[in-house]
Parts: structure tokens; C-alpha cells; sequence
């Protein structure tokens, strides 16, 4: 057994296929079944159920445990010499949703790229649940997150509040609302949205923040909404706003990234007080050495942000 064993290992219990598998680790499939099968010979049990999907024993699940635990040590091993030194380099993996990332990585990986050069920021973009599924797994080092709670082995560390709006395309309002736009800023940003009762909207799906948000806010205003659409993806949301095909919740620091200047100029962008308000959070395994690199993206993102 080799530390290569365990990577292999780790790799093929991931992706859960043989071919998968060996395409992310530059191998053949025939190799990695033979190292697999190999690994199986010398802990004298089988440790895969080779079949469609593939699926890990017991006993394949006990190795996963003790190969994802010897990859961060190694992790740590390289990690720790490299601030010894100061010759950081290597790859910092942070896990974020599509739309934030988009809104938030650019300027502030050209912040981070201009202190730590030799670093490589391998952006995992996916849903809220995945991202903490990631992180758990060690696919992640840092994740970016509307985190609520954690596990035991997870930090959490505040980063910034995020505050959900309501858009509507101009002439969509004046069709389906009756109060002008000043009443209903005024009435909007104490969370009463009972004046939109007869527009329709373009919603998130349930798993989306913004999406929860806007149906808790709907079901407090006693009507049921007239849905047009919906969607996971808050770019598309935003896309079908804008055509005024139905009114739309979204982060708003995210409204920016996906909308053009002359786009908003034709909406209406609306706040709905401290019950659309909710905070973004890093989190991080808690290991026996902590990789000072992370901290300083933590900071730099921070300051990135106050600006």
C-alpha cells in the first residue's frame, strides 16, 4: 500500500465510476481497476461493489474514512513547510454558489493573486447544500455560504450580510399594481407585500435563499402568487424579470453581476426590511494545522468587501 493507493481510492469512491475515476487522476481505467483490485488483496476484503452505479461496503466505506484522513495530513504535511518557508504555492479550493461567485470572485481573487501569485484558486461552484457536502467530504478548503449551523469539525466565520430585494420591470407594475411606486417602496420595506396580489412572479426554486424568502413573505401576505416561472439558476430569474415577465427575489449585491445599467434602468428595485436579511458565512475544517493562506484569503475578502 502506497499513498498513491489511497488517492486512487478516494478519487474512485468520489466520482463513483471506474471512468470518471480515472480520467480525473490521468490513468486508465484498466489501471486504476488493477490498483483497486490490488488494494483489495492486501486488506483481504472487498471493498467496491463493481456494478452500475458503483457502490462501496462496509468496509469500503471504514478505508474511505482512514484514506480521506491520511490525504489531509499529507495536505497539512505540505501546507505547514510552505509557511515554514514562505514559498507558498499549491492550490486554495473554495467552494461558493454560481451568482455569488461571479459577483465576488473576480475583484477579490485579483487582490488575492496580487500578494500569493504561485497560489491557484480552484473555484468549486455549487448549491448551498453541496457546498457544505464538499467541505465535510475535503473536495473544498474554504467555503462561502449562507451557513445556519455546522458540524462539530467545521469554523464558521462571519463574512458580510446579505439583504434579498424584490425586482419588477416598470411597465409590469403599472399593469398589475395599484399604488404608485413611492407607496409601494413604503410598504414593501416593512415586508408587507399584500399589494402584489395580482402581479405575477418569477420564483426560486425551494432550495434557493432568496427563493424561501420570497414564498415566506407571499404566505405572510395571505395571497397565493401568480408563478410564471421558476428556476435554481438566479441569472435566469433575473433575465425573465427583466422582460417583464414576473417579479423576482434576488441577493441584492448579486443584481449587479447579472444585469446591465440599461437593464435596471427600466425595473424597480425594492428592499423588504430585516426579515430579507441573512448572513454569509466561511467555513473550514477545523485540522490540526490550519494553512495560512486560508486566513489571508478570509481577510482580503473581507476587506474587499468593506470597500
Amino acid at each position: 500500500m502506497n499513498l498513491s493507493s489511497f488517492d486512487y481510492f478516494v478519487a474512485l469512491a468520489q466520482e463513483g465510476s471506474f471512468t470518471k475515476a480515472a480520467q480525473r487522476l490521468y490513468i486508465t481505467q484498466q489501471s486504476l481497476s488493477s490498483q483497486i483490485a490490488s488494494l483489495e488483496r492486501e486488506l483481504g476484503c472487498q471493498l467496491v461493489v463493481r456494478r452500475i452505479p458503483l457502490e462501496l461496503t462496509y468496509a469500503g466505506h471504514v478505508f474511505l474514512k482512514y484514506a480521506l484522513a491520511m490525504q489531509q495530513q499529507m495536505l497539512n504535511l505540505r501546507r505547514e513547510f510552505c509557511d515554514i518557508t514562505q514559498n507558498q504555492k499549491g492550490i486554495l479550493r473554495v467552494g461558493i454558489a454560481f451568482t455569488r461567485g461571479r459577483a465576488l470572485m473576480p475583484g477579490l481573487i485579483a487582490q488575492f493573486q496580487a500578494q500569493y501569485p504561485n497560489i491557484e484558486v480552484q473555484l468549486v461552484e455549487a448549491a448551498n447544500k453541496t457546498l457544505y457536502h464538499n467541505l465535510l467530504n475535503g473536495q473544498t478548503d474554504l467555503a462561502i455560504a449562507n451557513f445556519t449551523a455546522a458540524a462539530p469539525e467545521v469554523e464558521l466565520c462571519d463574512f458580510y450580510c446579505e439583504q434579498v430585494v424584490l425586482l419588477a420591470e416598470n411597465n409590469l407594475l403599472k399593469r398589475t399594481v395599484s399604488l404608485n411606486t413611492a407607496a409601494l417602496r413604503k410598504q414593501l420595506e416593512c415586508g408587507d407585500l399584500s399589494a402584489l396580489h395580482s402581479c405575477p412572479f418569477v420564483l426560486g426554486t425551494f432550495d434557493n435563499i432568496a427563493g424561501k424568502i420570497g414564498r415566506s413573505l407571499i404566505e405572510a401576505a395571505g395571497f397565493s402568487p401568480v408563478v410564471k416561472a421558476k428556476s435554481g439558476n438566479v441569472e435566469t430569474l433575473l433575465a425573465l424579470c427583466a422582460q417583464g415577465i414576473g417579479a423576482c427575489f434576488c441577493p441584492q449585491n448579486l443584481v449587479g453581476a447579472a444585469l446591465s445599467a440599461s437593464k435596471l434602468k427600466q425595473m424597480q428595485m425594492f428592499c423588504l426590511g430585516s426579515q430579507a436579511k441573512y448572513a454569509i458565512r466561511f467555513g473550514f475544517l477545523r485540522t490540526n494545522y490550519q494553512w495560512k493562506v486560508i486566513e489571508q484569503f478570509i481577510d482580503i475578502a473581507k476587506r474587499c468587501t468593506a470597500l
